[in-house]
């Protein structure tokens, strides 16, 4: 029990960051003995005293221009101050450096499904980031052993080898590019973590290596692993393991036997919050702990084979028990998950058991091991690419809710599993849960979300039912944002496509969105003949065998209970932006008006009626969203979409204008994307 209440009180005390009323999860403890009790409450203790006495080194210098020195490794410059990640460009190479640049706090996700760097940092512990403008000075390092046992391990391979070779023993993924994202939809991202699967390898390696030394080859071992973890870096994952694979060899050095996984699980963890409570945010740490315990729980109570029937089974079920728990999680952050993922294991994993040793062994070596290791990665590529093409269930971002109802759901199911309760009762509780679900997503509302993609256009409009249109799609160059948002949104194909007209800021990002999501109709105006941007995007309608609809003034469409009134175009402009396609869509009494890029002379010519929402024209340039406008639609909430750009959007006349009028203003440049709901 005590080890249990170790991990329970540390990990109750890490998430006091999230909330301070996590000490009420100490009140779960009462059913374990008094001196578990008296332990588990010392382990939240210590955590919150870490909390609490850590202070924040750059908090009076947040906005500011500074200069610092330090040693730059991986991105961040480690300084007699602490940490700050650093904003560069082109990257800079490891090494001695004084900089310069603003300090600033790490940026939230600009868009559901984007990047968050603040929590990404936050996670290792990172509170400021520099936006370097000038290397002041730089010294290449005096004697980096990374960088020489580096050079060694990539001797005489391929660049595709050495990148594979450094992400599986450096834990360095930066130089894999496309190979990262195979790999995830392989279902093998974890493979290139650094973490129980290396740890493992490298410490059954070194235990065979150094028979020899009789039972002081573990302690060796131990100190081995350590040494690992200091050359390539506290990687959460990493530090997890190392402490599991510590407690086991320890326990063989002293004699003990086999040290069992949740125990071991539990004071892994903490210890690890202990010296580093900013861990409970990484997903990293979050889903080597989890994976874990899935195994730990669900694997023995498996059922066993034979033959090699049980060697098949135990690749599966491996997967199965440890995707269990972080199965959520999986398709929260990353919005799919590959179905070939078992079979990708079973194919691949005795491949890297090969690679990953070898790998360590070319650290010493250079460039002896070329030949298999190459021939080794070589056929790990092969085989992840032909993988990464397999079937993906896509799934969008989980509310808390949906958490807890995926836990509420497999809960009864492993009480079953372990005698607890009976299996009727555990399937009933479980399909209460899917049916709560269920009938959650029947209750979805309308809602409109301008999405941000810089100095561009994209709104996603939503409707009961799962009925999806996007309104524009801004550049290519922002196209991953726009893909990663409809992803994260949960939308698995467009019913209506609108392109208001052919600017590349509003839709060059059109076709590529038509390639990977199924279209039901293209709406655009009136053709444009010669125009590039139009002709692409018809010409990418026309492969994708997308239903395409010119519309104008006084055309209508009626969708999911919404209407869709356009005002404009009226057929006779000859500029791009007087071109627009103007419309108000109306679903349940309430009304939004789309203005594109139209200007002030071509809204005197619209008919009028009030609107609730009015998706500012033009960016905010003061060409477009004139007084007359104003008054006659008498907008409350103005959503502006724009990002930097040297043209100053929105002008300040427009801001002024719209503040007359008591208008609400929303800004994607100054917060990110915006969600309005509709009845």
């Amino acid at each position: 029990m005590i080890p249990y209440a170790l991990g329970l009180g540390a990990l109750l005390g890490a998430l006091t960051q999230l909330t301070p009323w996590a000490f009420l999860g100490l009140l779960a403890g009462l059913w374990l003995p008094q001196t578990a009790r008296w332990l588990g409450l010392l382990a939240y203790t210590l955590v919150v005293l870490h909390l609490g006495l850590s202070k924040d080194p750059w908090a009076s210098q947040i906005g500011q221009w500074v200069r610092l020195q330090g040693t730059l490794q991986e991105g961040f410059l480690h300084t007699p101050q602490g940490r700050v990640y650093v904003h560069y460009y082109p990257r800079l190479q490891d090494g001695n450096y004084v900089l310069e640049g603003r300090l600033l706090r790490p940026q939230a996700r600009r868009n559901p499904g984007g990047f968050d760097q603040a929590i990404w940092l936050r996670g290792l512990g990172v509170q400021a980031v520099l936006q370097a403008r000038q290397v002041v000075r730089f010294e290449p390092p005096a004697s980096d052993t990374r960088q020489r046992l580096r050079q060694q391990l990539v001797a005489g391979l391929s660049p595709s080898a050495a990148a594979l070779v450094v992400a599986l023993t450096l834990g360095e993924r930066r130089e894999l590019g496309e190979t990262y994202g195979e790999f995830q939809r392989a279902g093998l991202a974890h493979a290139l973590a650094l973490s129980g699967l290396h740890v493992a390898i490298l410490a059954g390696f070194l235990v065979l290596v150094l028979y020899r030394l009789g039972h002081w080859r573990y302690l060796v071992t131990l100190g081995l692993l350590l040494m690992y973890l200091l050359l390539v870096g506290p990687q959460p994952s990493l530090v997890r393991a190392v402490i599991m694979g510590g407690l086991v060899l320890l326990g063989l050095f002293l004699g003990k036997g086999k040290v069992a996984v949740l125990p071991a699980l539990s004071l892994a963890l903490f210890i690890h919050l202990l010296l580093e409570p900013h861990a409970i945010f990484s997903l990293s740490a979050q889903l080597s702990y989890l994976a874990v315990l899935g195994m730990a729980l669900v694997l023995p109570r498996l059922p066993k084979l034979q033959g090699w029937q049980n060697w098949l089974w135990a690749s599966v079920s491996v997967t199965f028990a440890a995707q269990l728990f972080i199965l959520p999680l999986l398709l929260h952050h990353f919005h799919q998950l590959p179905l070939v993922s078992p079979i990708a294991n079973l194919l691949v994993l005795p491949i890297l058991n090969l690679l990953v040793p070898l790998g360590f062994v070319k650290l010493l070596l250079g460039g002896v091991l070329a030949w298999p290791v190459e021939w080794l990665s070589q056929l790990t590529l092969g085989l992840v690419g032909w993988l990464s093409n397999g079937p993906q269930l896509r799934w969008g971002e989980i509310s808390a809710f949906g958490f807890a109802l995926y836990f509420l759901g497999i809960l009864p199911l492993l009480a079953a599993a372990y005698g607890r309760i009976r299996w009727s009762r555990a399937g009933i509780l479980a399909a209460t849960t899917i049916l709560v679900s269920l009938v959650l997503q029947t209750l979805q509302r309308a809602e409109i979300w301008q999405l941000d993609v810089g100095q561009g256009d994209a709104t996603l409009v939503r409707l009961p039912g799962r009925v999806e249109i996007l309104v524009d799609g801004g550049r290519d160059w922002a196209y991953p944002r726009l893909e990663s948002a409809l992803r994260a949104l949960g939308v698995d194909d467009l019913d209506l496509v609108i392109a208001t007209h052919p600017d590349g800021d509003h839709i060059q990002a059109l076709p590529l969105a038509m390639q990977n999501f199924p279209v039901g109709t293209l709406v655009t105006g009136p053709r444009v003949r010669g125009d590039k941007l139009d002709d692409t995007l018809h010409q990418a309608a026309r492969r994708q065998r997308v239903q395409i609809v010119s519309a104008r003034a006084g055309a209508q469409l009626e969708i999911a209970g919404a209407t869709l009134r356009f005002l404009g175009p009226q057929g006779r402009e000859a500029l791009d932006n007087d071109r627009s396609l103007v419309f108000v869509l109306e679903y349940k009494g309430r009304k939004a008006l789309f203005t594109g890029d139209a200007p002030v002379s071509a809204e005197a010519l619209w008919d009028v009626e009030k609107v609730d929402i009015l998706k500012v024209g033009h960016h905010g340039s003061d060409t477009s969203t004139g007084e007359r406008l104003l008054q006659s639609f008498q907008p409350r909430v103005a959503l502006i979409g724009v990002g930097s750009n040297p043209y100053g959007h929105p002008t300040r006349s427009v801001l002024e204008r719209l503040s007359l009028h008591g208008v609400e203003i929303r800004r994607t440049d100054l917060e990110g994307a915006i969600r309005i709901p509709l009845p």
